[in-house]
């Protein structure tokens, strides 16, 4: 039987519905490269579902490797000690399920590269 692998786009949340917005389109569009692969949201706060809730519900439905994505520009008080403990405890919930958290997108050499640009751009722009 082949691993069912997912990977959760992990915010830390708003009161805002808009503001998952981005995170949204993330999703839809890896979806599309990868229609084999399982892509949810997780929220840390003022979202649901929680990242809890997320990794449950593919655990439960036979996921056996999940990449919890941070969706934050940095590698913060957040990343350091409170999703390290989420991924812990869900890893003690679900032993059969691999759950490694990848570093922040925003520490990601592509995605610097592509913020810069997108500054440059909007700098050029108002010359």
């Amino acid at each position: 039987m082949s691993e069912r692998k997912a990977v959760v786009l992990f915010g830390h949340g708003a009161r805002d519905p808009e503001w998952a917005r981005p995170m949204e389109r993330t999703r839809e569009a890896l979806r599309k490269q990868a229609p084999e692969l399982r892509v949810e949201l997780a929220f840390l706060e003022l979202m649901r579902p929680t990242l809890e809730e997320a990794i449950d519900t593919l655990a439960g439905q036979g996921v056996t490797r999940i990449t919890v994505v941070p969706m934050f520009l940095a590698h913060g008080g957040h990343l350091k000690r409170d999703v390290p403990v989420l991924i812990e405890a869900a890893r003690r919930r679900h032993p059969g399920c691999g759950i490694d958290q990848a570093l922040a997108v925003g520490e990601a050499e592509g995605v610097v590269t592509a913020m810069a640009e997108y500054a440059l751009r909007s700098a050029q722009a108002g010359e």
